[in-house]
């Protein structure tokens, strides 16, 4: 288990804190990264098509931009190691904008961390980006997240 000094800082932009106090850096990869700021050291990138590589390791879900995870069950496989790795590393979940995949990719990581699926969505918004998680089917997917058919 990494030490503290290798997690996130809620000073660092875009950094989520779940209640049991793991935290996920949501990210725009159409925006630079702060040179300032800590890499992470594991990432989840959720895009149409396959992301440039990273010098840390990295898994891409197929995700195109306004829509749904291409596979669901992927999809939840990557973001519950996404939340497992968050206790000890230094986790980024990104999209193109940062906001409607991120978003929906953050609210079922907080489902996960015990936000009832109900209340991910306004709980991401509160504390990411107001605008996060973009369209009616990415809340009904969040709504979903907590119990898959």
């Amino acid at each position: 288990m990494a030490g503290v000094s290798d997690l996130w800082s809620e000073r660092d932009a875009g950094v989520l804190r779940l209640p049991s106090g793991r935290s996920v850096r949501g990210r725009g990869l159409r925006h630079p990264l702060d040179p300032t700021a800590p890499l992470p050291s594991y990432g989840v990138y959720l895009l149409g098509r396959r992301p440039p590589e990273t010098p840390w390791p990295s898994e891409w879900v197929r995700w195109p931009d306004f829509r749904l995870p291409a596979d669901p069950e992927a999809a939840r496989a990557a973001l519950t190691g996404a939340w497992e790795r968050a206790a000890g590393e230094r986790v980024e979940i990104a999209c193109g904008g940062g906001r409607g995949r991120t978003g929906t990719a953050l609210a079922c990581v907080a489902v996960l961390d015990g936000v009832p699926a109900v209340e991910a969505v306004a709980y991401v918004r509160r504390h990411y980006d107001r605008r996060a998680v973009e369209t009616p089917w990415q809340r009904r997917f969040v709504r979903r997240f907590a119990h898959p058919r």
